[in-house]
């Protein structure tokens, strides 16, 4: 049996045009029943999933609802609220399908901080997308509804919010997570990347307004637990070089040393592919062991190194 950490990307969660909670939940249960499969052949899994489309709508939600009476809730709590939303979900959908396959599996979902570094440069350059797309720059700015949001262009698919992605430090409920995986439990932690939060003089904890790549938390969560494989789910099939020119080309198996090379030459675009492949290095580098970046789809070929790209020290 393996120790295997899974990152969930959006589409294991939100189709587009599709925000509604039966719609997520309905996507969560797919999901489930394919990490099922995974599960039947004796795997254990820890589960770390994003919160992007869905942390941006419930701040939209909130600041349209802003008022003395009913003030909105700060970016970190809207990340608790997604956390708490895609948990059940997840949680749910999974325990739904272990006893549809008879499996004594049990799923348990963890509100998750992450501490973070209050120095740490990110803070003065944002760059991490959240919420939903828009098709340009001024309608983006006008559904922010008067709020001092900064709006990128991302990888081409539109306009999207972006806050600070500092880079994780800890997880608040470690001690908890090892216990639970050590007892065999199926483990949905560090949604969205976790919660960040910073770590006070006296050792209490602060929520601060920023977003956490949920790829290299789970990086750092498959550390913790002694992960055997990490896996990067996500919406292509392979890591590519020239990713949409003609010289376009699939990775099988690289080694970190050469992924390191490819990030130096600017290969990947940050906010989309770059993340990924950095997050699956730092596993594999402090680990000795490999990553895989693929499509959930293809997961149970992932799990058995007949898909994706498979990152090695």
């Amino acid at each position: 049996m393996a120790r295997i950490v899974v990152a969930l990307g959006g589409n294991a969660l939100q189709r587009k045009g599709n925000a509604s909670a039966a719609d997520q939940k309905a996507v969560a249960r797919e999901t489930a029943a394919k990490l099922t499969a995974v599960v039947s052949q004796g795997h254990q899994l820890v589960i770390v999933h994003g919160n992007g489309p869905q942390v941006g709508n419930i701040l939209l939600g909130q600041h349209a609802i802003d008022s003395e009476s009913v003030p909105a809730m700060p970016l970190d709590t809207c990340g608790a609220m997604s956390q708490g939303a895609i948990g059940y979900w997840l949680q749910q959908a999974l325990n739904d399908e272990f006893q549809r396959n008879n499996l004594s599996n049990q799923a348990v979902a963890i509100i998750t901080q992450t501490v973070v570094d209050e120095n740490d440069p990110k803070f003065l350059n944002p760059d991490k997308p959240i919420g939903p797309f828009y098709e340009s720059e001024s309608e983006a700015i006008n559904t922010s509804d008067g709020q001092n949001y900064i709006f990128h262009e991302d990888s081409g698919r539109g306009w999207r919010r972006v806050v600070a992605s500092p880079s994780p430090v800890e997880i608040v409920e470690t001690k908890a997570i090892k216990v639970l995986t050590d007892a065999g439990v199926t483990l949905i932690v560090a949604g969205g990347g976790g919660i960040p939060v910073i770590k006070q003089d006296d050792g209490t904890h602060q929520g601060i307004e920023a977003v956490i790549d949920k790829d290299l938390s789970a990086a750092l969560i498959a550390e913790l637990v002694g992960a055997d494989q990490f896996i990067i789910l996500t919406t292509v099939s392979a890591v590519m070089l020239g990713f949409g020119t003609s010289e376009q080309k699939s990775l099988e198996i690289v080694s970190s040393g050469d992924i390191a090379g490819y990030i130096a030459e600017g290969q990947f675009e940050a906010g989309s592919m770059l993340p990924k492949v950095q997050a699956a290095q730092r596993f594999v580098k402090h680990s000795g062991n490999n990553a895989v970046i693929g499509e959930l789809s293809e997961v149970e070929a992932i799990v058995a190194g007949e898909a994706g790209t498979t990152i090695t020290p």
